[in-house]
């Protein structure tokens, strides 16, 4: 059986945000959600990011793992501002990867119903049927703004600094283009 070739392949899509909203989101995530300690005050919650001490581990081991990865295992790497500022281009690529075609009309349809918006008011997507002992929806909603460069509104300009600088030694060895803005 050694010459045996499976006729399934694998294929993985995998979304990054830029550091600094992903960051902003994590901690609105983790405000809201029960399950997690109580994340701190903003200014210690930038520096639990910058060291990898979340639960979630390490953002910059998780983009950086995909992203070197990315070729050799079929991974489709997507950027969540890629897809706020062209989501039709971003959905076209996902079908060419996945070898579908479909119609236009099919394709708006997923555009519309996967825009922030949509997801926002759908039950299924925004996990307004957990309950509040899990997620307080009144201390922030799961899907809460879904905007590019949000961040601007809740960093200090010295803030910002100290992440730059670790940002740019964290991620000195890969070249992966991400942005802040749209």
């Amino acid at each position: 059986m050694s010459d045996y070739v499976s006729p399934y392949h694998v294929k993985a899509i995998y979304v990054a945000r830029n550091a600094k909203d992903n960051l902003v989101s994590y901690y609105y995530f983790d405000l809201m959600n029960k399950t997690q300690p109580e994340p701190g005050p903003f200014d210690g919650y930038i520096h639990k990011f910058m060291r990898g001490e979340l639960s979630w581990g390490s953002w910059y081991d998780h983009v950086k793992g995909y992203w070197v990865e990315r070729e050799k295992n079929n991974i489709l790497y997507l950027f969540y501002e890629d897809m706020k500022e062209n989501p039709r281009r971003e959905v076209e690529r996902i079908m060419r990867y996945l070898d579908l075609s479909v119609s236009d009309e099919v394709i708006n349809r997923i555009v519309e119903l996967t825009s922030f918006k949509s997801m926002k008011e759908n039950p299924m997507a925004n996990y307004s049927c957990v309950p509040s002992p899990v997620f307080d929806h009144s201390i922030s909603p799961f899907m809460r703004k879904g905007e590019v460069g949000d961040w601007k509104n809740h960093f200090t300009s010295e803030q910002s600094k100290v992440f730059d600088e670790d940002y740019e030694e964290q991620m000195k060895d890969v070249n992966i283009p991400f942005r802040s803005l749209i």
